[in-house]
């Protein structure tokens, strides 16, 4: 079985019925090559799983990489004193769990589902295989591994000279993705809690900063969706 993950087990067969055109919409397998994404393809096993699930356990040894189909996700770390960080937020088209294949033995951090989610699980030897075989699976792996790590570098060297404030304007902005017609983007659904568990500090702290921000008109909120200005 592939993973902690829980759910219902589709299996390969969802996946190669319809083809690889599905797959080929993915950043991970964009620029894979169609022979290739067809052998992938038979090696994906797809699963379900409900809101609040846990996929990937901090500590645990990794068998399996995942890409998400649909939901969102979360990648948690606890903190010396038990407290839960969140590292990022995932949405559609990521990938997660691949760093315990290349690097064994255990998973380095847990991921957790934020919404009902629906992954593509793939083994270490297929993964492996994978990567060997198609140029265009190992760079896309690679220039997201690069991305991390360079968001990693940056949080290391801002967050100890930064306010809540700043650190919550450094998250939105890296967040705010999703273009609107009027000059602002947006961030995927965000409750204070989970800011403040990605900026490490209370949901206090958090409100209070987003208060301020958008006094100041950096920063509009829709529900729990948070929008800022593209020169922002």
């Amino acid at each position: 079985q592939p993973g902690p993950v829980e759910g219902k087990e589709v299996g390969p067969v969802a996946i190669t019925h319809g083809g690889s055109a599905s797959l080929r919409a993915l950043p991970l397998c964009s620029e894979v090559d169609e022979a290739d994404l067809k052998r992938l393809a038979g090696h994906l096993i797809e699963r379900r799983s409900p809101h609040d699930s846990t996929i990937v356990q901090e500590g645990q040894p990794g068998d399996y990489m995942y890409v998400l189909r649909e939901g969102r996700v979360k990648v948690t770390k606890l903190s010396g004193a038990g407290r839960e960080k969140i590292l990022e937020i995932l949405e559609e088209g990521a990938f997660f769990g691949e760093m315990a294949l290349l690097d064994p033995p255990e998973r380095s951090a847990s991921v957790k589902s934020m919404d009902p989610v629906r992954v593509l699980a793939l083994s270490r030897q297929d993964f492996l295989n994978a990567l060997s075989r198609s140029p265009g699976l190992a760079m896309a792996v690679i220039r997201e591994l690069a991305r991390r790590l360079r968001h990693t570098n940056l949080d290391a060297s801002h967050t100890p000279y930064q306010s809540v404030k700043e650190r919550t304007q450094e998250l939105l902005r890296r967040l705010a993705t999703d273009p609107a017609e009027d000059g602002w983007r947006g961030s995927p659904a965000l409750t204070h809690q989970e800011v403040a568990d990605m900026v490490a500090t209370s949901r206090e702290t958090v409100t209070r900063a987003v208060k301020q921000l958008k006094q100041e008109g950096w920063l509009r909120q829709e529900g729990k969706r948070y929008w800022i200005r593209d020169d922002g």
